[in-house]
């Protein structure tokens, strides 16, 4: 069960930087284009040591991983970035607007003990072995957590959000907007009672990983090789605890939105097949399809290439039936094991959150299908990963993505 402590963080010297300079999205969402664009922010932004450049002539002596490593120590020198003088916790807060409602998540970031995936740390969705390789190289040269883990908790109770609400009633610290217009702002809390209210409300509480399964995965893996390489078996060293942004399910304002799948395949007749399993409604000319399929479980909107209707499936079964109910239920499971593996047998799968953007790929792209789906639901998250399974990739999309920059956590031992 959950074990979480306040920290000397690593911030941004606001007397020396701007917050819309120096922090940005996570690292697997930065687009080639969008790296460059965040380079150009200015020289102390984190996508240099979070996500940087590979420059040719890179090898094992100079490459991104190494530099990353020296502009943390150069900025920590330089005074651009410096370490809280008392064991803080940091409250964050997301403001943001979606279809038209205003929104504001708020939470904090804290350190989070470690533990064995399934015991008090739950993830909900599959890994990859690529990005794991790639975050625990930067994390053994940096020494450090560069980017948060976004976790989730559920305190009826409230009493960290009331903590929380109270920070952040004053000026914040740091404050940066996104590049989808969400305003994201940092405050310091600090003081015993206030740091020891925090951690008796999480003590003992599930939690649950809505972005960063990759980054947890990794600092599991450093761990282990830190205990390895220092033959102490540990248990509150630095490399025993990760940074997580935690947000409390109660406070509510979470939102998941979907990523539809984007298809190549190989059978045709998609229609044909997929009447075995789905009563099949032709919409109208100009329709929105999203918003037929708001509300309706086991329902899918369909666009293929060289048809101009749109099609809604509803599914006539209960669910996959050789896959557990908690996940075999699931519209992304019935997409994924169903549709796209079985019926279909997709080639290529890709996943884009604008319909727009995925009925262009489907036009201009060679693609022969967009499937539409409504998003997963916060309890199907808690459901699935209570159960000890995994959603396919891209189940979920938790929106706003917690921004880089606005606290790093030293795993150095001194």
């Amino acid at each position: 069960m959950a074990e979480v402590i306040p920290f000397r963080g690593i911030l941004y010297n606001t007397a020396k930087v701007s917050g819309a300079d120096v922090v940005a999205p996570p690292y697997d969402i930065i687009t080639p284009g969008l790296r460059n664009a965040l380079y150009k922010k200015g020289a102390y932004n984190i996508v240099r040591i979070d996500s940087g450049k590979e420059d040719p002539g890179d090898g094992e002596e100079e490459n991104k991983y190494v530099r990353a490593a020296r502009y943390l120590r150069t900025w920590m020198d330089e005074g651009i970035l410096r370490k809280s003088e008392n064991p803080c916790f940091y409250a964050y807060e997301m403001a943001y607007a979606l279809k038209g409602e205003t929104k504001k998540l708020r939470g904090f970031f804290g350190l989070v003990r470690l533990e064995e995936l399934g015991k008090g740390v739950y993830p909900h969705e599959e890994t990859h072995s690529k990005p794991k390789a790639d975050r625990l190289r930067l994390m053994r040269a940096c020494e450090a957590n560069t980017s948060p883990i976004f976790s989730l908790y559920d305190s009826p109770e409230q009493a960290a959000s009331r903590v929380i609400d109270r920070a952040a009633a004053v000026e914040p610290y740091l404050e940066a907007e996104d590049q989808d217009g969400a305003f994201h702002r940092l405050w310091t809390i600090e003081g015993e009672e206030a740091t020891a209210a925090i951690s008796r409300d999480l003590a003992g509480k599930d939690i649950f990983i809505a972005d960063g399964h990759h980054r947890y995965e990794t600092a599991l893996e450093y761990r282990k090789i830190m205990r390895e390489t220092s033959g102490r078996a540990g248990g509150n060293e630095p490399c025993d605890y990760v940074l997580m942004f935690l947000a409390n399910i109660a406070d509510g304002n979470l939102t998941i939105l979907p990523a539809h799948r984007v298809v190549k395949c190989d059978r045709e007749d998609t229609l044909g097949r997929l009447a075995e399993h789905f009563a099949i409604e032709t919409m109208p000319p100009d329709s929105d399809i999203i918003e037929h399929m708001k509300g309706k479980s086991r329902t899918f909107g369909l666009f293929r290439r060289g048809d101009p209707q749109d099609y809604l499936l509803s599914y006539r079964g209960e669910g996959v039936k050789d896959i557990p109910p908690a996940l075999g239920g699931l519209d992304v499971t019935i997409l994924h094991e169903l549709i796209l593996k079985r019926i279909l047998r997709a080639t290529v799968i890709r996943y884009e959150m604008d319909p727009a953007v995925a009925r262009e790929m489907v036009r201009e792209g060679g693609y022969n299908a967009v499937f539409f789906l409504n998003p997963t639901r916060v309890e199907d998250v808690e459901r699935v990963a209570l159960s000890s399974l995994r959603m396919p990739p891209k189940s979920t999309y938790f929106y706003p993505k917690v921004m880089t920059g606005f606290v790093i956590n030293s795993l150095r031992t001194s």
